[in-house]
């Protein structure tokens, strides 16, 4: 099924099964899956996935960005200033290493560096928004990911990209609440929106960083 929303076409990907209520996910640009229950019908479909339109777009926005390919690095001279971490620019010598290294060990040492120091920000960050949201994640992974900054899965399994390590602290938070309150609300109704505007009023500044800055925070 292909439905046009703001002059984007949307292929929809449809899977029935056992399930109380339709879900929505993405995972490329202007494609979507609906996991719907047996029987639901076209236009019920269409109707779910025309409310959820605009958000869709937006996102589909975002991961194309991402998609059209990061802005290239100069290894070379230190990097002067090019790399990101936690949202301030860096000379790659001061974050790593540099002397006698090839570019492509020069690259490999620097997301080693990156897969630690998210794990080791998202680690002390998430304590606090899963007391504050009274959830608790089963397991949390740093991953590479091409197009999420994070995901939660059905059973409560969160991963973040190891790239949010170039990111500001405040827009890093905004991830983990983000995921955490995907615990209790697997779609983004309003009643997500709600819970994650609770501790974060101003979450919608966030996404901007991201979509802005998105194509930056690369090697």
């Amino acid at each position: 099924m292909n439905i046009e929303i703001q002059g984007h076409m949307i292929t929809c990907h449809i899977e029935f099964g056992k399930r109380k209520k339709a879900a929505i996910t993405m995972e490329l640009p202007y494609m979507v899956t609906i996991k719907a229950p047996n029987g639901t019908s076209e236009e019920v479909i269409r109707q779910l996935v025309m409310h959820h339109g605009t958000e869709i777009v937006q996102k589909s926005a975002r991961m194309q960005q991402v998609l059209d390919g990061p802005q290239a690095k100069e290894y070379e001279n230190e990097g002067k200033g090019a790399f990101l971490l936690f949202g301030k620019a860096h000379a790659l010598h001061q974050l790593i290493p540099v002397e006698g290294l090839t570019e492509e060990e020069l690259r490999a040492n620097l997301k080693k560096l990156y897969f630690a120091e998210c794990k080791r920000m998202i680690g002390q960050r998430i304590i606090r928004y899963q007391q504050e949201l009274k959830v608790k994640p089963k397991s949390i992974d740093i991953v590479d990911s091409p197009t999420k900054w994070g995901s939660c899965s059905w059973d409560k399994k969160l991963t973040f990209n190891y790239r949010l390590a170039m990111a500001p602290p405040e827009v890093i938070d905004y991830v983990i609440i983000h995921e955490l309150c995907h615990i209790h609300h697997m779609n983004h109704d309003r009643s997500f929106w709600r819970r994650v505007g609770s501790i974060m009023p101003d979450y919608k500044d966030k996404e901007d960083y991201l979509m802005r800055n998105g194509r930056a925070m690369t090697l």
